[in-house]
């Protein structure tokens, strides 16, 4: 054998998520489905204007939860959490054509407010501890 079969590459190492964005991914990806499934309800109750055909109901449900699943991947930005709060308000807008669909958009709303107002102070925490600790080492 050679020398370079005999060593594997190294493993990539993850790179560190926050607090923040570990909820609010988790938050975004259960809603999803929410999302799909309120797309689908659109459709079955045709609650749409007659001129706009039922099947826009499971082509926004798709939308959104694709949707949501990105931006998922997004929220370590900034930009990507207002992006989750403009998905929240969306599903709020659907209840407009199903109301029951208030009462989701309250509660992932509040669970997404949770997780990114939450998870950021977890995360401040976190690095103050992390620094207080660096500077105890250095002292040392």
């Amino acid at each position: 054998m050679s020398a370079s079969s005999d060593s594997a590459p190294a493993p990539r190492t993850r790179r560190a998520r926050g607090a923040a964005e570990s909820l609010a991914s988790v938050v975004l990806a259960f809603e999803s489905i929410v999302a799909f499934l309120a797309g689908l309800a659109i459709y079955g109750l045709g609650v749409l204007p007659e001129t706009i055909a039922p099947w826009w109901g499971i082509v926004a449900g798709s939308v959104l939860a694709v949707a949501m699943i990105v931006t998922g991947r997004l929220v370590r930005y900034p930009w990507g959490i207002a992006i989750g709060w403009i998905l929240q308000i969306i599903v709020a807008l659907g209840a407009f054509l199903v109301p029951s669909l208030l009462i989701v958009a309250l509660i992932f709303g509040g669970m997404y407010a949770y997780a990114t107002i939450k998870g950021r102070a977890l995360d401040q925490r976190n690095a103050r501890l992390a620094a207080e600790l660096t500077d105890s080492s250095d002292e040392a």
